[in-house]
């Protein structure tokens, strides 16, 4: 959901970057630059485009950050890596787990598989903001009585305290926005995603995922890259491979990933790519937490 009209802009400044777009082009078969700079909204909403779009707006990111001064030396000190559900697939890429190019075809197809999967079944994701972990849950084990097995919700996103993502199906999840005031939730917000992403709602994803990961050449990353399924780093490429097609059913640990991170001595981040919810997260973690935020 990190998508917006308008992300890429600074990609046409920077060789490097904008010629990320053009490969994207032969590869997708279609503009993406010029979705993500002029929209239409809807269009870059779908998961089938947002997708690709902030996969290659994220790397492009790198370039930009590569551009300025000192910012190789930057890229060169990063020693761990890591991405949001989406983002663990950039992370790869910018740890050399795969080609650019490889990671977009894959990334292009899980957009593709996750995107039929929604067609499948009503499904959808909302935010609950301002509880903890444990009232979320009871939240959605509330909503879960009042709906049937296969409308059922679980939390999906792990994200900061105060923060937590719940899938499932449209009367779960209308259920859930119901009842959150109740449980003294101090809103919640709709994701401008196609569906139940995390939960066993996406397995018809999976297969097809597999098989594209199988055909692809997936190398050690040359730094550790922390999983969204486990919060661990992983370097043997057979397990990247399963837990990247584990990864569309799983609940995104990102909460875990952070305060390790932190708790292991992260002293500076920086955030590539539209928009600035992961700054924001880690801020909610860790006031005094250095972060920046670098788009293209």
């Amino acid at each position: 959901g990190a998508q917006a009209v308008g992300m890429g802009k600074e990609a046409l400044n920077v060789r490097a970057a904008a010629e990320l777009f053009d490969k994207a082009n032969d590869i997708l078969g279609y503009d993406l630059l010029n979705l993500c700079i002029d929209g239409p909204k809807e269009k870059l909403n779908s998961t089938v485009i947002s997708q690709p779009a902030i996969y290659v707006t994220s790397l492009a990111a790198v370039e930009v950050l590569r551009a300025r001064e000192e910012g190789q030396s930057v890229i060169n000190s990063v020693d761990v890596t890591c991405g949001l559900s989406l983002g663990e697939y950039t992370a790869l890429a910018f740890a050399g787990a795969f080609s650019f190019e490889d990671g977009l075809k894959l990334v292009k197809l899980r957009g593709e598989a996750m995107q039929d999967a929604s067609d499948a079944a009503n499904s959808a994701m909302v935010s609950v903001i301002g509880l903890d972990s444990e009232k979320v849950q009871q939240l959605c084990d509330a909503a879960n009585e009042d709906v049937d097995e296969k409308e059922r919700v679980q939390i999906a996103n792990f994200l900061c305290p105060g923060n937590y993502a719940v899938s499932g199906g449209v009367k779960g999840i209308e259920a859930v926005e119901a009842k959150a005031k109740s449980f003294k939730a101090r809103m919640t917000v709709r994701l401008a995603v196609a569906g139940a992403f995390h939960t066993s709602f996406m397995q018809p994803a999976v297969s097809r995922l597999e098989s594209a990961l199988a055909a692809t050449e997936i190398r050690s990353p040359r730094i550790p890259v922390i999983s969204n399924v486990d919060a661990q780093p992983h370097s043997d490429p057979d397990t990247i491979k399963k837990i990247l097609a584990q990864q569309v059913t799983s609940p995104v640990q990102w909460e875990t990933t952070v305060t390790t991170l932190l708790g292991r001595g992260l002293e500076k981040s920086y955030e590539l790519g539209p928009g600035k919810v992961i700054a924001g997260i880690i801020k909610r973690i860790n006031k005094g937490a250095s972060i920046e935020n670098i788009g293209a």
